[in-house]
């Protein structure tokens, strides 16, 4: 834990009492200030209450008393509506920031130049972040690894001398933080998400630019129109960056993918250029795709700002393993690989998964979002056939048409016996059991790693089981 000391001896309010609400609680408690937390579910305040967390129901309280709002990140701040909370403190003139930012504060009081590493961009940075903490901890680091991706960043040890923090930051997360100033930040892509949480894409772009305002060293996606102004004002504003590309690119400096590997522009005089060789991706099966080019771009880019050498970089690249349900290639039966690609909840992540592999028997489906999967369309011709799970079953089975072979299986269990019954006869060289659902889960899971590690059991009792045959 790390406890947050920046409130000691005063009064706080907190609001959200989730997973990363608790650890805010907890660590505000440990740092010596006294909390009243509230949340708008009975089931999250008396969890809370049996972990010794004050409750004060803060519609009725006196907001003078209070030092702070320590808000979760999940709670409105400014669309579309700010929250109740939110106006209280206003009124009452209460400054609103998250953990993140006590962790900041903590920082900057501890060990203001331990090493802090912070990740954002629309989409990979889950992947991007574990890529980073992976090479690091691969080359001998002392890494703490949470934030947006699995333990709450005040649930990790405090910063220090020789201790590095790999932090996934949300925009919700960044829009808490005013003090957000990493050794190393990292911002991979601007694309439409969230706009209910922030009006615009435009002020969706600005918050996550505050991430890299601050940082001691940049590296940032040349890759879309947003991330490509803020180049150019990070440039005028002479930080040290670097900038990286999932496309192969003339641009100096840019760490891009091309061909199977990542390479980088040097300059040579006289307007010429030289394009440096930086690292193979061949062995690398968790980092499959021009998406992962880019994210394997930036851990290297990181990575290189921190000064971990290129030989130590390409191996934590060769060895990382993937995340779990995101394109994770979970066993083999024969030449038929089984890949889960559960976090797929939506067809822009699912068509990651199709550029990236041929011959696909497709599992897909669950509670639809908005567009199906007909934005997949020009993928079509990758997938053998399809397998419909859960209530989109209907729907894409209208899209698919006579585009695509398909039945309708209704279940996990059912899909994945019909697509190895296929992937086996086919004659394809590596026939892909995918499940990547383009869907939520919750029409039959509880969440996407329900349903990703149900797949896991289901592929390895099934290869087991035909194995013995």
């Amino acid at each position: 834990m790390t406890p947050a000391s920046s409130f000691a001896g005063r009064k706080v309010a907190l609001f959200g009492l989730g997973g990363s609400g608790l650890s805010t609680a907890r660590a505000l408690m440990a740092g010596g200030a006294q909390v009243a937390a509230w949340d708008d579910g009975e089931a999250s305040r008396q969890r809370a209450s049996a972990q010794g967390v004050t409750l004060e129901d803060l519609k009725g309280a006196d907001w003078a008393q209070f030092a702070a709002l320590i808000l979760a990140p999940g709670v409105p701040l400014t669309h579309p509506a700010p929250h109740w909370t939110v106006e209280k403190a206003k009124a009452a003139g209460v400054e609103i920031i998250g953990d993140v930012e006590l962790f900041c504060r903590e920082r900057a009081r501890l060990a203001s130049d331990a090493s802090f590493v912070a990740i954002t961009g629309s989409n990979g940075k889950s992947t991007t972040t574990a890529l980073i903490a992976h090479i690091l901890r691969e080359a001998g680091h002392d890494v703490q690894l949470g934030g947006n991706i699995g333990t709450p960043i005040l649930d990790l040890e405090p910063p220090g001398q020789g201790r590095v923090h790999v932090i996934e930051c949300s925009s919700f997360q960044i829009d808490l933080t005013p003090s957000l100033n990493a050794s190393v930040g990292v911002l991979l892509n601007i694309s439409p998400d969230h706009i209910d949480r922030h009006g615009t894409i435009e002020n969706y772009a600005a918050v996550k630019e505050r991430l890299v305002a601050k940082a001691d060293h940049v590296v940032i996606g040349v890759d879309d129109d947003y991330c490509r102004a803020m180049l150019r004002r990070l440039i005028g504003a002479g930080k040290p960056l670097t900038p990286i590309s999932q496309a192969s690119t003339n641009l100096l400096g840019c760490t891009h993918f091309a061909g199977q590997g990542l390479h980088r522009a040097l300059a040579l005089g006289a307007g010429r250029s030289l394009m440096e060789p930086l690292a193979s991706l061949k062995g690398a099966r968790a980092l499959r795709g021009a998406h992962n080019g880019q994210n394997a771009a930036a851990a290297f880019s990181a990575c290189e700002a921190l000064g971990v050498d290129h030989g130590a970089i390409c191996a934590g690249m060769a060895s990382f393993p993937g995340l779990p349900h995101r394109m994770e290639e979970i066993t083999r039966l024969g030449s038929v690989l089984f890949v889960n690609d559960s976090k797929a909840t939506n067809a822009d992540a699912a068509e990651k998964a199709l550029l990236s592999y041929d011959d696909v028997f497709w599992i897909i489906g669950g509670k639809a979002k908005e567009g199906g999967i007909e934005p997949l369309r020009p993928l079509f011709h990758k997938v053998r056939k399809a397998y419909l799970i859960g209530s989109a079953s209907e729907d894409f089975a209208a899209t698919l048409g006579s585009a695509v072979a398909h039945e309708r299986c209704g279940t996990l269990d059912a899909a994945i016996e019909h697509a190895v019954r296929d992937a086996m006869a086919s004659n394809a060289r590596e026939p892909v059991v995918l499940l990547s659902p383009a869907c939520a889960s919750y029409d039959q899971f509880a969440n996407f790693e329900v349903r990703g590690n149900a797949f896991r059991d289901l592929a390895a009792a099934l290869v087991a089981r035909l194995k013995q045959v």
